[in-house]
């Protein structure tokens, strides 16, 4: 096999994958099943192998034995200590006896103990300081109404606008402290409310929900336009145009 039928047999055999999974958006087919089954299978072999070079070889195995000294690197003594986790990962593999499958939930209750108990800190270090965020000024400390950009701006100006509030500032931060607080609103769930003003303010933090929800959901299908966009410029560019387009030139 010659180098240019290498070269294009490589990715028409993409081209065909691409179309056959994209062929879903018709009706579920035969090709689809088949392309599934192939990336499904190529991803499963590639984090097989990204589990080891990524996370076992370089947070356990060598750690456990150590690394051996080289110019410049004094080495590192192994922590043998660590091959007792080997034993409580390979019982997860009970779960495929009938007979022995209570093994199985030694170490799933090892995890689910060890992951709970780091979720407390985990939980601080993620919401806390979004809580202290929430609290925003709201009164402007000056008359002008648009922050002056940094590059216009001298260090000791940039400390000074730093903590200044400028009328722009003050009105984004309104917006979103009205934002959080009709939110909170449409969460009490605990108890009736009959105050006029909180049923309201809970009716704006709905829409303000249906709002950001929204957003988000748009820039997921943004997203899967990119993916689209860039594997049809696959499609056509690099395969149409060039591969196609360049091997009838040479007939």
């Amino acid at each position: 096999m010659s180098f240019l039928e290498y070269a294009f047999i490589k990715p028409l055999v993409g081209v065909i994958l691409t179309l056959g999974l994209y062929s879903m958006l018709y009706r579920e087919n035969k090709l689809y099943r088949v392309c599934e089954h192939i990336f499904l299978g190529l991803a499963s072999g590639y984090a097989l192998v990204a589990m080891w070079t990524e996370t076992l070889k370089a947070g356990w195995w060598d750690k456990m034995i150590g690394t051996a000294a080289s110019p410049g690197h004094p080495g590192q003594m192994g922590y043998w200590i660590y091959a007792i986790l080997a034993p409580i990962g390979l019982m997860a593999y009970f779960v495929f006896s009938k007979k022995h499958n209570w093994i199985s939930r030694i170490p799933v209750g090892i995890i689910i103990g060890l992951y709970s108990g780091q979720q407390f800190q985990a939980w601080q270090n993620r919401y806390i300081d979004q809580v202290s965020d929430s609290v925003k000024p709201v009164v402007p400390t000056t008359s002008e109404f648009f922050r002056p950009s940094p590059l216009t701006l001298t260090p000791d100006q940039l400390k000074t606008t730093g903590h200044t509030v400028f009328v722009s500032d003050a009105v984004s931060n309104l917006i979103f402290v009205i934002t959080v607080l009709c939110v909170l609103c449409y969460f009490l769930f605990s108890f009736e409310v009959n105050n006029k003003l909180i049923s309201r303010a809970s009716l704006m933090g709905r829409w303000l929900l249906m709002i950001g929800f929204g957003a988000i959901f748009g820039s997921t299908v943004m997203m899967r336009f990119s993916l689209l966009i860039d594997r049809m410029a696959f499609v056509f560019d690099d395969f149409l145009r060039e591969q196609v387009w360049h091997q009838m030139l040479h007939r």
